[in-house]
C-alpha cells in the first residue's frame, strides 16, 4: 500500500494539538474506521453496511461528549479514497496507524461487530433485511424477541502502532413486538439500498436499542481511558493574506487545527542563509512583528485581530507560540 501520493493532503489535514486559550488540556484528536462485521455477515443479505451503520453512531456519541476531538469524515473518506485503503483492512492496526499519520491525528480507532441480530433466528437480522420492502404497517411481529449486540474496538496510537485502548460494549434489549416505528418497513430510511442506522425508526426496534446500549457501553469506556492517548504537538505555520487595520487573514484553518481563541505570533522573513556550493536555502532569520488572536476560521483560512505590534505586511508568516 502507498502512503507517499498525498504529502499535501496530508500537510492540509494535520491536526493541531497544543493547549488552547485558558490551560484547557488540549483534546485528543481521533478518526474512526468503520467497522469489520464479516463475523455477523452470514445473518442477512443486502446492501447494508453494518460496519459503517454503527461507526457513525459511535462517531456522533464522541462528538456529544467532547472529549475527543473527531476529524470529520469527509476527510477520512478522502483518505481511503486516494490510499485505495480497503473495507478487509479496516480492523488491522499497523494500516489504520499508517492511514492515522496521514491524517494526523493521535489515535485512530478500529473494531469488529462482533455479535448483531436476534437470539430467535426466525426473527434474525436476515427475515428483516429480505423483507423490508413489505412491511407497510410497522410491526414485524408479536412474539417476543431478544436482540444482543457487542462491538469490540481498539485506540491505535499513530506513532508506534501500539493498543492504547480496549473496549467491548454490549447491548441487550428484549419486549414483546419487534415495532419497525412509524414509518414502517417501506420508508423513514428503511429500503433496498440498506438500513439507515441513525434514523428513528430503527432506533425504534429492539435490535436499534440493543445497538444503542452497545454504543453507549462502548463509548464510555473509549472516554473513561482518554487519559491514555497523547496529543502531541504538531507545529503550524500559514502566511498573512491580507492586512486591514488591526485585523489580518492568514491562509490557514480549521483543516490546521486553528480555532477560534487561539493565540499567534507574527514574524518576518529579514535574511535567508544559502548553501554556497547549491544555492539552496539553509535557513531563514525572522524577526518577531507582533502577536494575533483567531476569531473566526473557516476549513482553509482565518480571521484575527492584533493583539501586539504594528507594520504587518502580506507574507509575514504566522506560527504557534
Amino acid at each position: 500500500m502507498k502512503f507517499t501520493k498525498l504529502a499535501f493532503l496530508s500537510l492540509s489535514l494535520m491536526i493541531l494539538a497544543i493547549a488552547p486559550a485558558g490551560g484547557q488540556e488540549a483534546k485528543k484528536r481521533v478518526a474512526l474506521l468503520d467497522f469489520d462485521y464479516a463475523t455477523v455477515h452470514r445473518w442477512w443479505s443486502g446492501d447494508w453496511d453494518v460496519g459503517k451503520g454503527i461507526a457513525d453512531i459511535v462517531v456522533t456519541s464522541l462528538v456529544k461528549d467532547g472529549t475527543y476531538s473527531v476529524i470529520e469524515r469527509k476527510k477520512l473518506d478522502a483518505i481511503l479514497e486516494e490510499q485505495n485503503f480497503s473495507n478487509s483492512d479496516r480492523a488491522n492496526a499497523t494500516t489504520a496507524a499508517k492511514i492515522g499519520k496521514v491524517l494526523g491525528v493521535n489515535a485512530i480507532i478500529v473494531g469488529s461487530i462482533t455479535q448483531f441480530g436476534f437470539e430467535d433466528k426466525s426473527l434474525n437480522i436476515g427475515g428483516i433485511a429480505g423483507a423490508l420492502g413489505g412491511f407497510g404497517g410497522g410491526r414485524v411481529g408479536t412474539k417476543k424477541g431478544k436482540a444482543q449486540v457487542a462491538i469490540d474496538a481498539r485506540l491505535v496510537d499513530v506513532n508506534t502502532g501500539e493498543i492504547l485502548v480496549v473496549a467491548t460494549g454490549k447491548g441487550l434489549s428484549q419486549r414483546s413486538g419487534l415495532l419497525l416505528g412509524g414509518g414502517g418497513g417501506g420508508g423513514g430510511g428503511f429500503g433496498a439500498g440498506g438500513v439507515n442506522m441513525g434514523s428513528s425508526d430503527f432506533q425504534e426496534t429492539i435490535l436499534g436499542e440493543a445497538t444503542r446500549a452497545a454504543v453507549e457501553d462502548l463509548s464510555a469506556q473509549i472516554i473513561a481511558q482518554a487519559g491514555k492517548v497523547v496529543a502531541a504537538a504538531v507545529a503550524i505555520e500559514g502566511l498573512v493574506a491580507d492586512v486591514s487595520g488591526g485585523t489580518l487573514i492568514i491562509n490557514v484553518g480549521t483543516n490546521a487545527g486553528l480555532a477560534v481563541g487561539m493565540k499567534l505570533s507574527v514574524e518576518r522573513v529579514t535574511r535567508e542563509v544559502k548553501d554556497p556550493a547549491t544555492g539552496q536555502i539553509l535557513r531563514k532569520i525572522t524577526t518577531p512583528v507582533g502577536g494575533i488572536e483567531i476569531v473566526e476560521a473557516d476549513a482553509v483560512s482565518a480571521v484575527a485581530k492584533v493583539l501586539s505590534g504594528e507594520g504587518f505586511k502580506v507574507g509575514d508568516i504566522v506560527k504557534n507560540k
